[in-house]
């Protein structure tokens, strides 16, 4: 397998597929690379190198005891640009993995960045607070902890429905789709999809985004019951100088799936633009 090593041991697995212009993606939680694997063979057919990493603690890199934060998942996404040395690079990240491309921008800056894509993404800050109402309650986010201590198989299971939409009426949703998550969380360490909880949950990335410079996309559903809309890209859209909002009617928080061809067609006029 194609990895590098952080400076703490840790092994980050990752694939890299075709020649052109750099694209890395960044994935959600509790998944893998695998889930842009759609995106990726689409780019790298038009003419653009692909990139993609299991987080720490997921798929097939490391499951170390320590660093499953916010701070050393961007590290370890900045480790992994020096060490392919790629630059000019368009950084996309869904969900958990827009909150890494966020951090990453704000501890590491854009020198090797030319634009960004943020998937349904969790920043600013998606913890229900006073100030910040449409956020996610921390009652939800205590019951997540403990499903997945309790039984984890089966919180995923249960999770793949509505991050997908399958839940919803008319729903075409493919079983195999739904266990395919399932698959893929089912490779994360227990302690660091654990611990991953709090970092999608309790960073707050509004000093992040303000160190955004470069053109910025934003996509999401609007039928997102992971990461609602309204307490995300509306809200980081406010925040960025130049960037472009494209939201979905009645799509999931999965839309890299279940939009995969209206997905992908945007993410191309925007690399291309």
């Amino acid at each position: 397998m194609s990895t590098i090593t952080t400076d703490d041991g840790t092994e980050i697995y990752y694939k890299d597929w075709g020649e052109g212009p750099a694209v890395v993606f960044s994935h959600g939680w509790p998944l893998n690379a695998d889930a842009w694997d759609e995106q990726m063979l689409f780019l790298a057919q038009q003419g653009f190198r692909v990139i993609a990493h299991d987080r720490r603690g997921h798929g097939r890199s490391s499951q170390p005891s320590s660093g499953n934060d916010m701070d050393t998942y961007a590290d370890d996404l900045a480790a992994l640009l020096t060490a392919l040395d790629l630059r000019d690079v368009t950084l996309i990240g869904h969900s958990t993995g827009g909150g890494e491309v966020t951090r990453y921008i704000g501890r590491h800056g854009t020198g090797r960045v030319a634009k960004a894509v943020l998937i349904g993404a969790v920043p600013p800050f998606l913890l229900k607070t006073s100030d910040n109402p449409e956020g996610v309650p921390a009652e939800a986010l205590d019951d997540m902890r403990a499903r997945i201590v309790a039984d984890r198989s089966s919180f995923y299971q249960d999770l793949a429905v509505p991050f997908y939409g399958a839940n919803r009426s008319g729903s075409e949703v493919p079983r195999a789709v739904l266990d395919q998550f399932w698959l893929w969380s089912m490779q994360a360490g227990l302690k660091n999809a654990y611990e991953c909880i709090r970092a999608f949950s309790e960073t707050d990335f509004t000093e992040d985004l303000q160190k955004f410079d470069v053109p910025t996309l934003l996509l999401h559903g609007e039928d997102d019951q992971i990461v609602p809309i309204d307490a995300a890209s509306r809200k980081t859209a406010r925040l960025l100088a130049d960037v472009r909002e494209v939201y979905y009617p009645d799509a999931p928080h999965g839309l890299t799936a279940t939009l995969q061809d209206i997905v992908n067609a945007d993410l191309l006029a925007f690399l291309r633009g």
